[in-house]
């Protein structure tokens, strides 16, 4: 069977992890997360590995060695895409997004001079305004509050230069398509229309090399 989307009773489910999040609630709805949650997930990233690269589920428990206090379970379920991509699907509904989240020092060495280089740096702003104005948000997952040493605060690109990772996303909010196949539409035409920012970033800054 393939993918469907998520039914209203997956988005109950995680409203009620969010208001119990014990071992209790999970231990009495693992199997409806399992079927209801998860294999929709699993088809998913099935149905777009053809284009995509295939994806990896994250584990839905929460690492608390350092999290004393915590909530136990994670309140939605994402992946991520070989190919550059993440999809997260939650109470709250269903978020897309694409990039490169956190850049290692190497990296980010590499971005700053591309963005403050030409013509590199102008492609990625035009760009930017492009996928903005077909209604997607575009930051950093971190950002410094001045420019970057050796940078002028004054620059024309200096929102860029700031940030300490650089990602593309879109969030839906629940809405009746998302219980239909027509949720893997939406996935597919928004990391059609932002593979071009994880092209930039693939040519001009790469992977870690270390």
């Amino acid at each position: 069977m393939g993918f469907s989307g998520w039914s209203p009773e997956a988005v109950e489910f995680f409203e009620g992890l969010r208001a119990d999040n014990t071992k209790t609630y999970w231990s009495a709805h693992k199997a409806f997360y399992e079927e209801s949650v998860r294999e929709p997930m699993a088809q998913l990233l099935a149905e777009l590995s053809g284009e995509f690269g295939p994806g990896r589920i994250a584990r839905p428990y929460r690492d608390m060695r350092f999290r004393a206090g915590k909530s136990p379970y994670k309140t939605e379920i994402y992946a991520t895409l070989d190919r550059g991509g993440y999809v997260r699907f939650g109470a709250d509904g269903l978020t897309a997004a694409l990039g490169y989240y956190m850049m290692t020092t190497a990296q980010l060495e590499r971005y700053r001079h591309a963005v403050n280089d030409e013509p590199s740096g102008a492609q990625l702003a035009e760009l930017a305004g492009r996928l903005r104005r077909q209604g997607l948000q575009i930051a950093g997952g971190r950002a410094l509050k001045t420019a970057p040493r050796g940078y002028p605060g004054d620059h024309p690109r200096i929102e860029f230069l700031r940030y300490k990772g650089l990602i593309c996303w879109r969030q839906w909010p629940v809405t009746r398509w998302l219980g239909t196949a027509k949720a893997k539409d939406r996935l597919v035409d928004f990391l059609r229309t932002a593979a071009p920012l994880r092209q930039w970033l693939d040519e001009q800054v790469g992977p870690d090399l270390a």
